[in-house]
């Protein structure tokens, strides 16, 4: 009877570290959300601009990712500062290039922080 007793407390000991490794997970996975996937406006920080340029992604294809692509929670930071991170990923419509786009957005504004083929390794003197 005893030994019953403590595998019914193990149990619940360890259903328990499960339940609070699960929620301590949950705070970050699968809360990146992009309200807008088709701004009007959409910047591109200078090393966006380098990356773009260095592995022929055009704006076109960050436009086509971030409207058809989908949010990679692990690569995204809804805690990042000063603006939120999303990380979108996709294939390029004409080259079919495997890109991951991460954009800020704050206050309204969508802002392309980097762009990177997926597929690909690029050797890019961008700052």
């Amino acid at each position: 009877m005893r030994f019953k007793r403590s595998y019914g407390w193990v149990l619940i000991v360890v259903l328990a570290i499960v339940l609070i490794i699960r929620l301590l997970q949950g705070n970050k996975a699968g809360n990146a959300t992009l309200e807008d996937r088709n701004p009007a406006h959409l910047s591109f920080t200078r090393h966006a601009r380098c990356r773009m340029e260095c592995r022929e992604i055009s704006e076109a294809d960050v436009r086509y990712i971030l409207q058809h692509g989908t949010i990679n929670n692990r690569k995204s930071d809804p805690d990042d500062r000063p603006c939120p991170s999303v990380a979108v990923e996709g294939y390029s419509p004409e080259d079919k290039h495997h890109l991951r786009i991460v954009v800020g957005t704050c206050d309204k504004e969508t802002r392309v922080i980097t762009c990177i083929d997926l597929d690909q390794d690029f050797t890019c003197n961008c700052p």
